[in-house]
């Protein structure tokens, strides 16, 4: 493997590991070599992670720590526990996000309905779950050899996707965030710590599952709009973020910065017509 990509003994930090997409990512960055700390909520879907990436990587070196990215003690426990046990941080994946159906407006409904409380937590687990990470471990890296910081965008935060109002403004919002730090680290790091993101399509997981297909698999009326505005005419696979990631915190992206990288089957690219 060309030494630009080589991922082998660096240390990575995922939030939302327990998660499909970022679970997944997690994974991977564990078989190529990394070690990785898995940051969820729950330890009993950390147990479940980590058993389930060892069935794949019997040999990866791993760490799992309880803490909900809005909690900024439990944070900075995840931080040091991870620096006792490597003595370095090289990276932070900020994969934890989702949405909650209060923050979307329903078919039958307006934006009058909105519940205000569901749009502010969507937010504050979207955005502000991505800016408290940052602030607790970019010191560690900014003091360090450097890193890398990658944010999970979404296809629906650079145009108007209906309904998920919340979620669209948060993700909105993680995006200007990346391109803000990635020129303050680079001012104040000297290019030492590079911040970027990766923007998904749309990829099938259990939050949006009954949202996108029927119970015997078959598009919804929703699903099928998406796929008709996808040119690669389906919904992505995790796996298929694998190399955009790996590029983005491996050094052959070392002069890359402040970029939100689109993995989405052409769905940006598409006018609809």
């Amino acid at each position: 493997m060309s030494s630009l990509f080589d991922l082998q003994g660096k240390v990575f930090v995922v939030t939302g590991s327990t998660g499909a997409l970022a679970g997944s990512a997690a994974d991977y960055l564990a078989a190529q070599g990394a070690r990785v700390t898995y940051l969820g909520r729950s330890q009993e879907k950390l147990d479940r992670a980590l058993a389930q990436c060892r069935e794949a990587a019997p040999d990866a070196e791993l760490l799992a720590c309880v803490a909900d990215v809005l909690d900024r003690p439990a944070l900075e426990a995840a931080r040091d526990a991870t620096l006792e046990k490597w003595g370095r941080i090289d990276g932070l994946i900020n994969g934890a996000g989702g949405n909650m159906p209060g923050a979307t407006i329903g078919p039958d409904k307006s934006f009058s309905d909105l519940d205000f409380g569901a749009f502010q937590q969507v937010v504050d687990l979207n955005l502000n779950g991505t800016v408290l990470p940052t602030l607790v471990f970019s010191k560690v890296l900014a003091e360090g050899d450097g890193g890398t910081i990658l944010n999970f965008s979404s296809a629906s935060s650079p145009q108007a996707i209906t309904r998920v109002v919340g979620y669209s403004a948060a993700k909105a919002g993680v995006d200007n965030f990346t391109r803000w730090l990635a020129v303050e680290m680079a001012r104040t790091t000297s290019g030492k710590v590079r911040v970027n993101a990766v923007m998904p399509g749309f990829f099938l997981g259990e939050q949006n599952r009954r949202l996108l297909t029927n119970e015997d698999g078959s598009l919804t009326a929703r699903g099928e709009t998406i796929i008709a505005n996808t040119p690669f005419g389906r919904f992505g696979e995790a796996e298929e973020l694998h190399g955009a990631i790996h590029y983005l915190v491996a050094d052959a992206s070392r002069f890359v910065t402040g970029t939100v990288l689109e993995v989405d089957g052409g769905f940006i690219a598409f006018s609809g017509v």
